[in-house]
C-alpha cells in the first residue's frame, strides 16, 4: 500500500479545534474528506519507525494498512487516500482528540486513564518494562543505580512506575526525560544517563539497531505487570472501533497476524537487517486466540 506523508505544525492543527463530537464521527469525517490519516512513530522499533527510505514501517504500520483496506470496503471508497503524520509520546493523544489523526499506528499502552481521553483496539502486543544499562558500567542489579541519573521517555507511562520503584527501594534516582526512545538510548550510550527505564521490546529494538548492540545490558528482575499495546483512535466512536477491531480480528483469525509477528520479531528487519529473535509469548498468544482490549490477562 502506498502512503502519502504529511507534516503539519501541531500548533496550527490544534487551532483547527475540531469538537470532540465531530472527531468522534471518524468514518463520516473520512468519507467527507476522502482521506484516512494515520499517525506513526519515528523510532518505536519494530512497531512504527522510519525504514531505510525514511518511510514508516513496522508491525503497527502493517496492521493499520489492513485497517485502511477495511475502511475502504466499509465506505465503498476504493480510491480513499491514506495520509501519514508523524506523532510522538507528547502529542499523540491531543492529535487524536482534535481530529488531526484518525488512527495512531504506534506502540501506545492501553490504560484506564488513557481510556478517559481516547479509545484502543484489541491488544496487538503485550510488553513489560525493564532497566537497560551499559555493560561497561559495571551495574549488575537495581541497587547499582542508586543515586545515579536515569532517563525515561517523555510521555511514557513508565515515568510514574520508575518514580515508584526509586521510592520503594530508596534509590534516590535523578530523572531526566528524552523526547523519544531514540534520544533515550542516545543519552544512555553517551553517559548522560546510567540507566533507561522503558518497555523492554522498545529498548531491545533500538539496542539491536545500534552500532554496538552488545554494549547494552538488561538488569535482572520484574519491574511491572503486563502492558497491552493497541492502535489508538477517538473515544465514543463504536462504528470506527468495530472496523478497526474487525480488521485486526480477521488478521488474527486467518494466521496473517502470526506471520506479521514473525516478520518483525524473528526475522531480519530494516534498516540494518537486525533480528530481535523474540518469539511470540504466551500472553500475546492468548490475545490472538481470543482478541480483547481488556487491561488484565
Amino acid at each position: 500500500m502506498m502512503f502519502r506523508q504529511t507534516f503539519l505544525p501541531v500548533a496550527v492543527l490544534a487551532a483547527i479545534g475540531l469538537s470532540s463530537a465531530a472527531a468522534a464521527a471518524t468514518l463520516d469525517k473520512i468519507k467527507s474528506t476522502g482521506t484516512l490519516t494515520l499517525g506513526y512513530r519515528e523510532s518505536s522499533v519494530p512497531f512504527s519507525y522510519l525504514g531505510a527510505d525514511q518511510k514508516p514501517v513496522g508491525l503497527s504500520i502493517d496492521l493499520c494498512a489492513a485497517v485502511a483496506e477495511a475502511v475502504k470496503a466499509k465506505l465503498a471508497m476504493p480510491g480513499l487516500k491514506v495520509a501519514m503524520t508523524p506523532v510522538n509520546a507528547s502529542n499523540r493523544i491531543p492529535l487524536i482528540q482534535n481530529g488531526t489523526v484518525d488512527l495512531e499506528c504506534g506502540s501506545t499502552t492501553n490504560t484506564a486513564d488513557r481510556q478517559k481521553q481516547v479509545a484502543f483496539s484489541v491488544a496487538t502486543f503485550v510488553s513489560q518494562p525493564s532497566w537497560l544499562t551499559m555493560a561497561a558500567s559495571g551495574i549488575s542489579d537495581l541497587a547499582g543505580l542508586k543515586g545515579k541519573t536515569v532517563v525515561v521517555t517523555q510521555g511514557s507511562l513508565n515515568y510514574a512506575l520508575a518514580q515508584k520503584i526509586t521510592k520503594e527501594n530508596n534509590l534516590d534516582l535523578v530523572f531526566v526525560q528524552a523526547k523519544d526512545q531514540a534520544e533515550s538510548l542516545l543519552m544512555l550510550r553517551t553517559g548522560r544517563a546510567a540507566g533507561w527505564f522503558e518497555d523492554r521490546i522498545l529498548q531491545a529494538g533500538l539496542a539491536a539497531s545500534a552500532p554496538d548492540p552488545k554494549a547494552f545490558k538488561f538488569l535482572p528482575g520484574q519491574f511491572g505487570g503486563f502492558d497491552y499495546y493497541g492502535l489508538m483512535f477517538a473515544k465514543d466512536d463504536p462504528d470506527f472501533k468495530a472496523v478497526v477491531d474487525g480488521a485486526i480480528r480477521a488478521q488474527m483469525a486467518s494466521g496473517a497476524f502470526a506471520k506479521l509477528y514473525e516478520k518483525w520479531f524473528t526475522q531480519p528487519i530494516p534498516p540494518n537487517g537486525q533480528n530481535l529473535s523474540l518469539p511470540m509469548g504466551e500472553a500475546l498468544r492468548a490475545r490472538v486466540a481470543a482478541p480483547s482490549d481488556a487491561l488484565t490477562p
